[in-house]
């Protein structure tokens, strides 16, 4: 059975990694997952952290890449409706991406650019550099 798992450093696994679970001990509490040829050991407390990698979420997947993508775009889910988690969900697959859902939940994706402001302080650095050094848009 497949699991992916979260970002794990102690572990040396990573968000977007996929692996199969090859042992359950339920005398022990624990689920071994190979990942990449190595085993991981989990134990019950960390089980909830596994999840179905089939059904993984936009986030989970950033860094990653699938053979296919099922990515679903609906209405209903009006707050996610945004260009940069579109594309993101798109570029995840390799050879197949399939968009589920309206067309019209689709252009309003592709049209909103807006998500959170950042409120970093890029602007106020880069005005300490000469001008000659500041690429102009």
């Amino acid at each position: 059975m497949p699991a992916q798992a979260p970002h794990d450093a102690s572990k040396e696994v990573y968000n977007g990694d996929i692996g199969h679970v090859v042992d359950v001990n339920p005398e022990t509490g624990e689920l071994t997952a190979q990942f990449e040829g190595s085993d991981r050991v989990y134990g019950l407390g960390e089980l909830d952290t596994l999840v179905p990698p089939y059904a993984a979420t936009v986030h989970k997947s950033q860094g990653s890449e699938y053979p296919a993508v099922i990515v679903p775009v609906l209405t209903q889910h009006y707050a996610m409706l945004r260009r940069n988690l579109l594309y993101t969900g798109v570029t995840r697959g390799k050879r197949l991406v399939v968009l589920v859902g309206q067309t019209k939940a689709v252009a309003i994706a592709v049209r909103n650019v807006s998500g959170r402001r950042r409120w970093s302080k890029l602007n106020e650095w880069l005005g300490r550099f000469p001008q000659c050094c500041v690429p102009t848009p």
